[in-house]
């Protein structure tokens, strides 16, 4: 068994070793055990997974903080935990998310200048610049190295303003942030100019990049890590649907040829910790 302490320094080495990684999003223990048994080397939760598992169209730092226990418990792997807001407008109470993030057994995490509020959505420059030093602040604080994540939220919320993202990017990045993120670009070339403006590792979320680029691509463009946000969950819930419609429109069952074999399932939850 690995302590947080490996998992953390584990965490660390992939960012700094060449080339791209992918740390997908899986939503509960399960996903967890199956995304482990495959071989892959980090975890991500996702917010929009848990909410959609909640039945809710939002999901607050408790219900976030909980799925982070559950997935960091879960395999013998590094888990990267989707703080949204961190729950909070003020610097100092948002921190107290990462603090609470660690103890639920996660090596890093992110906070983001999405406000929550749709009529504003971003966090005025300094106060988002406040935000991330006192999540910063907070990760220095703990006794192993957590890998902070900031997030420029603008191409989520219509502000498709590359100077401003940037500007966000850099002052996050002088504010001590690990990691950089800025979910909504798409385009290889917004994707390159972008990450060719910061220094730190840059984490890519393809839930809203063009989903023909590759990691052979996304590497040569400086791209360090590579996520899938509530890509993977949608996805399942996609499926779930299309059974459910067969049944209820059709009065068929056919999707059934298609399950996952029940020896398959639990051989992978037992090898993702060893059992």
């Amino acid at each position: 068994m690995r302590t947080q302490a490996d998992k953390a320094a584990r965490f660390r080495e992939l960012h700094q070793r060449p080339g791209a990684f992918i740390i997908p999003n899986p939503w509960d223990a399960g996903t967890a055990k199956l995304l482990a048994a495959m071989g892959f080397e980090a975890l991500a939760t996702t917010s929009l997974g848990l909410a959609n598992t909640l039945g809710s169209a939002t999901v607050s730092v408790d219900a976030i903080i909980e799925n982070c226990r559950v997935i960091a418990e879960a395999t013998d792997l590094p888990v990267n935990a989707d703080l949204e807001n961190c729950g909070a407008d003020d610097p100092k109470t948002a921190a107290k998310a990462i603090t609470r993030a660690a103890e639920a057994g996660v090596v890093g995490g992110s906070i983001e200048d999405s406000t929550g509020n749709p009529q504003h959505p971003i966090y005025d420059f300094s106060l988002a610049v406040e935000r991330v030093q006192a999540a910063v602040e907070a990760a220095r604080a703990l006794s192993f190295p957590f890998t902070l994540t900031a997030r420029a939220e603008n191409f989520l919320h219509g502000r498709k303003d590359l100077d401003d993202t940037i500007k966000r990017l850099q002052a996050f990045e002088a504010a001590g942030a690990d990691v950089l993120y800025s979910p909504g670009l798409y385009d290889i070339g917004t994707i390159r100019t972008v990450v060719s403006a910061v220094k730190r590792p840059f984490n890519l979320v393809m839930g809203f990049a063009d989903p023909t680029l590759t990691v052979e691509q996304l590497s040569a463009a400086g791209v360090k890590r590579i996520s899938v946000g509530g890509a993977m969950e949608r996805h399942a819930l996609a499926a779930f649907l299309r059974c459910a419609r067969e049944m209820k429109d059709q009065g068929a069952f056919s999707f059934v040829r298609d399950m996952a074999p029940v020896k398959e399932v639990r051989e992978a939850f037992a090898a993702a910790k060893g059992e």
